[in-house]
């Protein structure tokens, strides 16, 4: 199966403090994958290595077959327009509504033309569940559940084969973190992704992921499917799985 993420022997340390020693994992294609573990564990650090927003000390990674221990400026350019970002707020632009947050990519990386881009845009939007009136609102305007669904079609506006999720479902009401759950699975099908979420919400844990890796004590401590992870003998797993 071929792998869109492989990480070998990451170690990554803020000055003395190591927060990752030999972490080893892959992501398949086409599967959800999640990076659990607990609070200060470093999943959104590792997370953050991969889509090139902080670099480790050691090891290797590759994502989507390019090479980020020799990675150059434009390698790294057409490496990010081939996957989208969620972050755990949305991270939407505040001063930007919501059409030109959406847009922000295209206008940045391509030259197609304004009449093209708002298709594109209209299109994202709708493939999220938001209303099209939501295009002239500013994220101070709108509630979390659509800050989370704007910055989701912001992810998606340049068709990335790679999406990361951050958090997803934090801050929203069970009903909505069930819904932006099954809109996920939606996505992944019609579009045939490969997606990488950090989470801590068992009910999206259980819904969603085809694999995942568990980070505690600075490694991976397990890696694989549910039932895999769970028979693990770890304190955080028998913890955090309990009556599940």
């Amino acid at each position: 199966m071929q792998h869109v993420i492989e990480a070998k022997n990451i170690l990554t340390r803020f000055g003395q403090t190591i927060v990752h020693q030999d972490i080893n994992l892959h992501v398949n294609r086409g599967e959800i994958y999640g990076l659990l573990g607990p609070s200060g564990c470093g999943k959104t650090t590792l997370m953050k290595e991969m889509v090139l927003l902080q670099k480790y000390q050691g090891g290797s990674m590759k994502v989507l077959g390019y090479d980020l221990n020799h990675i150059g400026h434009q390698k790294a350019q057409e490496l990010r327009q081939q996957w989208g970002v969620l972050f755990q707020f949305g991270a939407l632009y505040s001063s930007l509504n919501i059409y030109d947050n959406i847009a922000v990519s295209l206008r940045e990386y391509t030259m197609i033309s304004e009449a093209l881009i708002a298709e594109i845009v209209s299109y994202k939007i709708h493939i999220v569940g938001l209303e099209q009136s939501v295009k002239e609102q500013y994220p101070s305007e709108i509630s979390g559940g659509m800050k989370k669904k704007a910055g989701l079609a912001r992810a998606l506006v340049m068709d990335p084969k790679l999406l990361f999720l951050d958090e997803p479902t934090s801050g929203l009401d069970p009903i909505s973190a069930r819904e932006f759950d099954a809109l996920i699975l939606r996505l992944r099908d019609r579009f045939d992704l490969s997606i990488v979420m950090v989470t801590h919400d068992l009910d999206s844990i259980e819904a969603t992921l085809d694999r995942a890796a568990i980070l505690d004590e600075k490694r991976v401590v397990a890696e694989g499917d549910l039932q895999t992870i769970k028979a693990t003998d770890n304190l955080f797993i028998k913890t955090f799985f309990k009556g599940r």
